[in-house]
């Protein structure tokens, strides 16, 4: 796609000159204006540069600068100006000119200067789109769940998006406790500086201290040059300590000082360092107990339990079951290139009643391993790991009355619907113990009613 450049200049002979060299020596698309007006009409328009002559009627190039880049902030804007005057460059710069020449301007070096605005605009554009990315990955609209206990969990974590209070995520291994801190940083104040994950069980005691606080050189054997930790990485940002519970005594005492004082020493250092990040923990133990046990220390628990969020394990949220099962095969089909239409009813039910003691984290896996291992179009009892299917169930089961009756496979949409009226018909229309009956939030039975067209 080619570049459009904007040129705003109200003399005629210049503005030819400068559409001239633009278009037909520079091959961009070009539009010219005469007034600050008619360019601020035309923005929708999108250029990726615009040149701006400071010298205009009604408008001036200066307020009209402040208005483009009150429309995008990132648009480079190349002001062009008769005076030679250092305060007008000045002013320029000052509001957010990409560049300033001065008439009669030089045309190899305005070239250049549009040539590397387009590329520093493009790099911005990149960026900010994978910042969206990022974002609309870890938005609360993205992590898969229609139960009532993790709509509680979510209204908690709503509550905490802007303040730096510090939380601790509580859940077994595999429940998403690591999701849930990125949905808090990626949609809180503190988006735009880094997300920084350390796991404190997987890093060898002797070698997290300096992981969390970095080192000097020659604090150690092997320390042969200086070492950010990463409270330093973080800064401004937001740092995720999962497995907290595994800290030993010593380091405990050196998080705490961090989040009271906001200040550390690197190993080996004598520099006091100030770092500004949010404390965002989790735990599968139950620190209460390792309080009591001596095992952690007291003021720290109560530093980082400011704002504790128990997400709940998968065996206690069977409404999410099916959804993760149809989001996985959805996902896994088109990472492995498969086809499968679904799940038999057999292969359904055996998934759904399973405990699923590594929670999401196994469900996707095991999900994966049935599309890389199913031959069929259906993923069936016998591609189901050994330790699922040790409970094997009649082929005439009944799962959710009439619809189930015999081998047919049942695309998701409509098990979700099925499943929506009979809970209605069992409650006799009562909403709230439909809800309960199906482990899910009443606002999620109204949606899907609404979705299904459902009438009550």
């Amino acid at each position: 796609m080619e570049k459009l450049i904007f040129i705003v200049d109200d003399e005629q002979a210049i503005s030819k000159l400068l559409t001239y060299w633009v278009r037909d020596k520079w091959k961009y698309n070009a539009e010219s204006f005469a007034t600050g007006e008619d360019v601020l009409k035309n923005l929708h328009k999108r250029p990726d540069v615009v040149l701006l002559d400071i010298m205009l009627p009604g408008l001036d190039g200066i307020e009209t600068l402040k208005r483009i880049k009150a429309f995008d902030e990132n648009l480079p804007i190349i002001m062009l100006s008769a005076q030679g005057s250092i305060e007008v460059a000045v002013d320029s710069l000052k509001f957010g000119a990409y560049d300033y020449f001065t008439k009669p301007i030089d045309q190899q070096k305005l070239e250049l200067a549009i040539k590397n605005a387009i590329k520093s605009y493009d790099l911005t554009k990149e960026i900010q789109n994978l910042k969206e990315n990022v974002k609309q990955t870890y938005s609360f609209d993205n992590i898969i769940s229609a139960d009532g206990k993790m709509q509680d969990v979510f209204k908690l974590v709503s509550k905490v998006l802007d303040n730096d209070i510090s939380v601790l995520i509580y859940g077994e291994s595999g429940t998403g406790k690591e999701l849930i801190a990125r949905a808090i940083h990626y949609n809180g104040k503190r988006k735009d500086r880094p997300f920084i994950a350390v796991n404190c069980a997987s890093i060898p005691r002797e070698l997290l201290e300096s992981e969390l606080f970095g080192h000097e050189r020659g604090s150690f054997t092997g320390a042969h040059q200086r070492k950010l930790g990463k409270f330093e990485v973080a800064r401004g940002g937001t740092i995720f300590l999962d497995e907290v519970g595994e800290l030993e005594m010593v380091l405990q005492a050196k998080l705490l000082r961090v989040i009271q004082q906001k200040e550390f020493e690197r190993v080996g250092g004598t520099e006091i360092i100030k770092t500004d990040v949010r404390i965002i923990s989790a735990t599968n133990k139950d620190l209460k107990k390792a309080v009591e046990n001596k095992e952690f220390r007291e003021d720290l628990f109560y530093r980082l339990n400011s704002f504790p969020i128990h997400i709940p394990p998968l065996r206690q949220r069977k409404g999410d079951i099916l959804i993760l099962a149809e989001h996985f095969l959805k996902k896994f089909n088109e990472k492995l290139g498969k086809k499968c239409k679904g799940f038999t009813r057999r292969a359904l039910k055996l998934i759904y009643d399973y405990s699923w003691p590594g929670n999401v984290r196994e469900m996707e896996n095991t999900i994966e391993r049935c599309l890389i291992i199913s031959e069929g179009e259906n993923i069936d009892v016998e591609d189901l790991p050994p330790h699922i299917r040790t409970e094997d169930y009649p082929a005439n089961f009944d799962f959710a009355g009439p619809l189930f009756a015999d081998d047919t496979v049942i695309p998701f949409e409509k098990l979700k619907e099925e499943a929506i009226r009979h809970a209605l018909k069992v409650t006799n229309g009562n909403i709230v113990e439909a809800a309960k009956k199906l482990q899910l939030g009443r606002a999620t039975i109204y949606r899907l009613m609404d979705k299904y067209n459902i009438e009550h």
